[in-house]
């Protein structure tokens, strides 16, 4: 017994000491804990600004004119008069059409003109003799009638053989195959010694005019309600100049201009054709060449553009904001996007003039947070990858065309214990979410 009693008030004392020690620890680990510091946060304060908005669309160029040589009369090619690929000039003579059956009857008409018109002056004097000696009976009418009926006969011969030599001399001409206007011609499908007919399907060959030349860009329906219905101002000094990206990503160096828009909508896409004429003094856009222009939609007097970094997505993909609102407490604010602008985001709603919205410092932040907030040195930040997926907008652009980043795990598992409960961690990128 003595000894359980030992035993028993060796346990109870060790206990207490325990407990002691514990309350010792708690109190001075209370005791040393600093008050939690206020966050701070890095803001954007939204202001309005001027805008030029543009949309980049894809499209084709195509000949200014395009001409296909045919021959006009048949004959056999002679010879063949230019270079394959080179530039030739209106009036030019591309072949020549053997010209000597041509010839031939150019020489046949003038001279069955000329035998009519040698029968004219005889004819001609007999008709006045006829006509004076009938008033005395001389000649009976009958012979008179006949006189003036080849006299009528005689003319109307000479006519007709007059416009028979302007035929023969016309087709005389045709037999050199000149350009009808001037540009770069293709090859030729025909060599010398081929017969060529008048009007054949197959051309000769094809002159296309290159400078200017046309850059033809479908545009939907959609969009061109979107623009006139968006409350743009259109009118501008530059409104109808168009700049031009080719295949390989590269700035051409001449704007274009805005020539028509076309009527008719295409009812397989939906889309019509914006035309643009461009000058190609090097020739340096081909016809069927593949290019981007980047068409002006108008300017955006009320503008409000916020970095992309402080803007970040629900589970669901909508896009949202928090600002500093009164008594420096964090809110959250749904956004509408238009689209990306370089590194900043176009803001259609969600946003007035005057919100301070944070771009740094967003992490374990939540509504109703109070937080110290100073002023977003841009110049100072360093660049870091997009956050931010493809855009809302028309030409869906995707700002700096970067990669997602990555939450890391540390992070993750801080943010589920946290407000947002996994669901999005503020300033991350929407594809992460």
């Amino acid at each position: 017994m003595r000894l359980l009693s030992q035993m028993v008030s060796t346990t109870l004392l060790a206990t207490a000491l325990i407990s002691c020690f514990l309350s010792a620890g708690c109190d001075r680990q209370q005791q040393s804990s600093p008050p939690r510091p206020v966050p701070e946060v890095s803001t954007v304060t939204v202001q309005t600004q001027k805008i030029m908005l543009t949309t980049e669309l894809p499209g084709r160029t195509s000949a200014y004119r395009i001409a296909e040589i045919r021959p006009q009369v048949n004959g056999l090619i002679q010879k063949r008069l230019f270079t394959e690929g080179s530039d030739v000039t209106a009036g030019q003579v591309l072949y020549q059409i053997d010209p000597a059956p041509f010839q031939a009857a150019l020489d046949n008409a003038e001279a069955a003109r000329s035998r009519a018109e040698a029968n004219l002056p005889s004819i001609r004097s007999r008709v006045e003799r006829y006509k004076e000696v009938l008033v005395d009976k001389a000649v009976s009418q009958q012979d008179y009638d006949d006189v003036a009926a080849a006299l009528t006969q005689v003319e109307a011969d000479i006519q007709y053989w007059k416009a028979t030599v302007e035929t023969a001399r016309i087709n005389l001409g045709y037999t050199k195959v000149t350009a009808p206007i001037s540009g770069r011609i293709g090859k030729s499908n025909v060599t010398e010694g081929a017969i060529v007919t008048a009007y054949q399907p197959m051309a000769l060959t094809t002159i296309q005019q290159l400078d200017p030349i046309y850059a033809d860009i479908p545009q939907s329906t959609t969009e061109l309600l979107r623009l006139k219905n968006g409350g743009l101002n259109h009118k501008g000094p530059d409104q109808n100049k168009v700049k031009l990206v080719l295949e390989d990503g590269a700035a051409y160096p001449l704007e274009g201009t805005l020539q028509f828009s076309d009527v008719t909508v295409d009812p397989t896409t939906g889309s019509v054709i914006l035309r643009v004429v461009f000058p190609n003094p090097n020739g340096v856009l081909l016809p069927g060449m593949f290019v981007r222009a980047v068409i002006k939609e108008g300017v955006h007097e009320q503008a409000i553009l916020i970095p992309q970094q402080g803007v970040s997505r629900d589970n669901k993909g909508n896009p949202l904001s928090l600002i500093v609102g009164a008594e420096e407490k964090v809110e959250l604010r749904m956004l509408t996007l238009d689209r990306a602008i370089g590194d900043k985001w176009l803001i259609s709603s969600g946003l007035a003039p005057g919100d301070r919205v944070i771009v740094e410092g967003l992490q374990m932040l939540r509504p109703g947070t109070v937080v110290k907030a100073i002023p977003f040195d841009e110049t100072k930040s360093r660049p870091r990858p997009s956050a931010i997926g493809p855009a809302a907008g028309p030409t869906g652009s995707t700002g700096d065309g970067a990669q997602p980043q990555k939450r890391s795990e540390g992070v993750a598992l801080c943010c589920q214990n946290s407000f947002w409960n996994g669901r999005f961690l503020p300033g991350s990128s929407p594809l992460s979410s």
